[in-house]
């Protein structure tokens, strides 16, 4: 009926590491009927961290079949059976990747024992396998090895159908609610509360510290694809098990969902938001004139000395616009910045520029054109707003800007009408911008035809 399952692995993402062992012990409901387990050889190198907490080292995989070969024998303990394992989505996930390598459909019925327990035994210290496990006075010989691990898993699994009272068990299979991919240690309903709205939103560890903080269009669906999908963004196996609460801000709109993250990631720090933390080099699209009179690009890294046309946050973002602009307007990829070459510049070749680099097109002729390509890079100077979508019916939100540089952002009531600019300061409050923020709002004004613009 059960079938009781760990696993050891290369590391904490399927799509990435491998199994290297695997056990299962089968439970008839009453009582453990029957076990399996084998060493798996990953076919790829075991990190030495890995091997001393397991002790699985990669001597002792050389003669161990690959998953491959021993696929359909595991199969075979594991089919039409209910999956069970503590922190089941980890298990399973690794399984399946590897079932689907081999050609094996699978995708049983599933029930993690750490949501279980947490259920039908509250209140508990810990729920980890080896203190859930020592609290129960359960014993694990070979801790972290596959068939020490399952065999343990397998007498909590027993505790909690004898203790059963209300009926969790059954009621966890009946119902499709999809929790067993949630992360172990968070409440199926925080889940099942997250709104579908633009806005930001938090996952504390159990302390209550937050760990990350995203954005989303749809909440609910960004949050589920961070379980459910593949890619990995985050070590997601790390993450999945220090999870225990969501909290969330609307935002309204997905300017303001971006503006809110780059600030509230500055301000928290978060241990999981990797990608922000590195300090990333702003490039500048900047004009000037040369001594022949024609108006010229030049993209190099802002040092916030000189006024640039427009700030990018990577030099390929630069780059790649440049040459949008370069081929909208029949502009010269050399005087933009583009080439560094003697002769004619590639673009002249193709028939694409009129030959400003070789003085073979007037300056006065070559640079209408680059004041035509200056609008696409210009936006709103002085001070203005955005207008945009509310949190409710009954209101909309107000992104500030002052002299060009973001003043903050807020909400007010549907029908308000500011006569000046120092009420929308009113609204956004005393701000200060972090430079990821300033740049989103650039790119927002650059590339976005959504929202409103009001200017004072």
């Amino acid at each position: 009926m059960y079938a009781i399952v760990d696993i050891e692995t290369t590391g904490g993402y399927a799509g990435q590491h491998r199994i290297t062992e695997v056990a299962v012990v089968h439970h008839d409901g009453q009582k453990i009927t029957g076990s399996f387990s084998t060493l798996i050889n990953p076919e790829r190198d075991i990190p030495p961290f890995i091997s001393a907490l397991t002790g699985i080292y990669p001597e002792m995989l050389i003669q161990a079949p690959t998953f491959e070969q021993v696929a359909e024998e595991i199969f075979g303990w594991l089919e039409g059976r209910i999956f069970v394992a503590h922190n089941a989505q980890f298990d399973f996930g690794f399984l399946k990747h590897e079932f689907d390598r081999s050609g094996l459909a699978w995708n049983p019925k599933r029930l993690c024992t750490v949501r279980l327990s947490r259920k039908i035994l509250p209140g508990l210290k810990s729920y980890s396998l080896g203190r859930l496990a020592e609290q129960l006075g359960i014993s694990i010989t070979e801790r972290h090895r596959a068939g020490g691990d399952a065999g343990a898993t397998a007498k909590i699994f027993d505790l909690l159908l004898k203790k059963d009272a209300s009926g969790i068990i059954e009621k966890s299979l009946r119902k499709n609610s999809g929790d067993a991919v949630l992360p172990p240690n968070l409440d199926p309903a925080d889940y099942r509360n997250l709104p579908e709205n633009p806005g930001v939103y938090y996952f504390h560890d159990g302390h209550g510290q937050i760990i990350y903080v995203g954005k989303a269009i749809n909440i609910k669906k960004r949050i589920r694809g961070h379980f459910t999908g593949t890619a990995p963004e985050w070590n997601r196996s790390n993450i999945r098990n220090e999870i225990h609460k969501i909290s969330w801000q609307l935002t309204g709109t997905e300017l303001i969902a971006l503006l809110l993250e780059a600030q509230e990631i500055q301000r928290l720090w978060p241990k999981y938001n990797l990608a922000q933390k590195v300090k990333q080099e702003r490039w500048g699209i900047f004009s000037y004139q040369d001594q022949n009179g024609y108006q010229r690009f030049t993209i190099t890294p802002y040092r916030k000395t000189g006024t640039p046309e427009y700030i990018f946050d990577s030099k390929s973002a630069a780059w790649s616009f440049m040459w949008e602009v370069i081929r909208e307007h029949q502009l010269c990829p050399k005087l933009c910045g583009l080439e560094k070459t003697l002769t004619d510049c590639y673009e002249f070749k193709a028939g694409n520029c009129k030959g400003a680099c070789q003085g073979k097109e007037k300056a006065a002729a070559y640079n209408k054109r680059v004041a035509k390509a200056l609008t696409k890079l210009n936006k709103p100077e002085g001070n203005f707003i955005i207008k945009g979508e509310g949190r409710t019916d009954n209101e909309y939100s107000v992104v500030a800007v002052e002299a060009g540089a973001l003043a903050g952002f807020g909400f007010t009531e549907k029908n308000k009408k500011f006569k000046s600019f120092d009420q929308v300061k009113e609204i956004v409050g005393n701000f200060k911008a972090v430079a990821m923020a300033q740049t989103l709002l650039e790119s927002w004004l650059m590339n976005s035809e959504n929202g409103e613009i009001i200017e004072f």
